[in-house]
């Protein structure tokens, strides 16, 4: 089920909400049952076998967890904790992997072997990495509730559960137990509908409209046989950089917003990141969630910036990679890791050098931070060709048409019928770019001025009619890209 489809804004937002407020009058516990119950459904409904997996992953997950808090040795508890993070790695692994390490084993020694016919479960990614967060943070002796209504509820809440944020056990457990989340609140509506409603109109006017321009040129380039065209090629890449930034930061508000109605407040997981002026930067602003569990659950376990410089790189690499093969199967996620890998190292080394030199480590100047913004933004899209492309060949097809290699031919555009051609292009481009680079973000004007507009309903009107026109616009319903990971 789909956050901007009829079936979900139409019947089970209004039926699941209701239910649970009602419930709440006389029992939180059935309250957050039904919740819990709402949200296994909201995932069946795309296909109700895997809800069996979902349910024995949660219960393994707690059983270990719940064990790892009991065992009073440190060895032991050690040891449980490692069996049961290498189970989840293993059903992750089967899933989402063993096509591509099949497929990469049999070109790496010339065989043909078949590859195993599997459906990759939704939001695999997200409800692992939730739960391993889950199990360490028990190790840490950072869990302390262990309700298993919570539990079930935590890893399944629909908000979340297909595409993120990713989430830690103590940022929710405390909000489901308190009374107020039980309770209907005036202001969580209008805050929760406004959110939601920024996030639709993202997906469904500014997204989509980029993917008829983006998807054209990366198919067109897939097989790396059919070159495109200066003009076109630029256009594919700055379709899908705007494209991805307004189809996962629209799914990321929507989610924020559906869970505010229910009085839960989730994290933040965008914080304008192609505003960053140096790629440290940008990833401190991107996908917040997933960059701070690499962090605390990757990169520093690894040893972080404790043992010198090299040491730091290669941290650095290890966890880009992994972060970009846990995006998908394919060795251009890989390659797009990798890339930001190098991206990371080099941002350290520049600040080395800096210090040596003994430059001030201040902020830069206005004209400092306008430049560093261009070469981020480019570097970022550059390594948005990778995470796209189907293919290394399709990639480096498209980079090469980037510089020039294949001409301008700007007689491609209109031959491939991209959209309405140019002159629609590059007034949606522009708006595109002004929103990211000029607007102010969801959380800032919303929450920069919540008591303002909670009031005033002009304001809320204007949001209405927003949402009733996205409504109106829902004609053709489109997944959102990070359902592919």
């Amino acid at each position: 089920m789909l956050f901007n489809s009829y079936e979900f804004i139409l019947l089970y937002l209004p039926i699941v909400f209701t239910g649970f407020f009602r419930i709440a009058r006389f029992s939180h516990r059935l309250a957050a049952l039904w919740l819990a119950a709402a949200s296994l459904f909201f995932y069946g409904w795309w296909n109700p076998k895997f809800v069996l997996l979902l349910l024995a992953s949660i219960t393994f997950n707690y059983a270990m967890g719940y064990a790892i808090s009991r065992v009073g040795n440190l060895v032991r508890s050690r040891t449980m904790l490692i069996a049961a993070i290498a189970a989840n790695l293993v059903l992750l692994g089967y899933f989402k992997y063993a096509n591509f390490f099949i497929s990469s084993a049999s070109d790496l020694l010339g065989t043909h072997w078949t590859l195993v016919n599997i459906v990759l479960p939704l939001g695999i990614s997200f409800f692992t990495f939730t739960q391993i967060a889950f199990l360490v943070d028990v190790y840490r002796g950072i869990v302390k509730e262990y309700n298993f209504i919570h539990y079930v509820l935590f890893v399944t809440y629909f908000p979340h559960l297909i595409a993120g944020p990713v989430l830690h056990h103590k940022q929710m457990m405390p909000q489901f137990s308190a009374s107020a989340t039980y309770r209907v609140s005036a202001k969580n509506l209008a805050i929760g509908l406004t959110i939601f409603t920024i996030g639709l109109t993202k997906k469904v006017f500014l997204a989509d409209s980029f993917a008829g321009y983006a998807t054209p040129v990366f198919d067109l380039v897939r097989d790396g046989v059919h070159p495109a065209g200066f003009v076109v090629a630029w256009t594919g890449a700055l379709a899908f950089t705007l494209q991805l930034y307004f189809d996962f930061s629209g799914y990321t508000d929507m989610a924020i917003g559906l869970s505010r109605l229910f009085g839960v407040e989730l994290p933040q997981n965008f914080n304008s990141p192609y505003k960053a002026y140096n790629i440290i930067e940008f990833w401190r602003r991107w996908h917040m969630s997933l960059s701070q569990f690499l962090r605390d659950y990757l990169y520093f376990p690894l040893g972080g910036n404790r043992h010198g410089q090299v040491r730091r790189n290669i941290n650095l690499m290890l966890t880009m990679l992994l972060g970009g093969l846990w995006h998908g199967a394919n060795w251009t996620f890989v390659v797009w890791g990798g890339l930001h890998g190098l991206y990371l190292v080099a941002n350290h080394a520049w600040r080395n050098i800096k210090e040596r030199l003994g430059m001030p480590s201040t902020d830069p100047t206005l004209l400092g931070r306008v430049i560093g913004i261009i070469v981020t933004f480019t570097c970022v899209v550059i390594a948005w060709v990778f995470f796209r492309a189907e293919t290394i060949l399709g990639a480096a097809s498209m980079l090469s048409s980037m510089v020039g290699a294949h001409g301008i031919l700007w007689h491609q555009f209109n031959d491939m019928n991209l959209g309405q051609g140019r002159l629609q292009f590059m007034l949606i481009t522009m708006l595109g770019l002004l929103i990211v680079f000029i607007a102010p973000n969801t959380q800032q004007i919303v929450m920069g001025s919540g008591r303002y507009w909670v009031a005033n309903r002009s304001v809320g009107f204007v949001y209405g009619m927003v949402l009733g026109v996205c409504l109106i616009s829902l004609g053709r319903v489109s997944e959102f890209l990070y359902f592919r990971f």
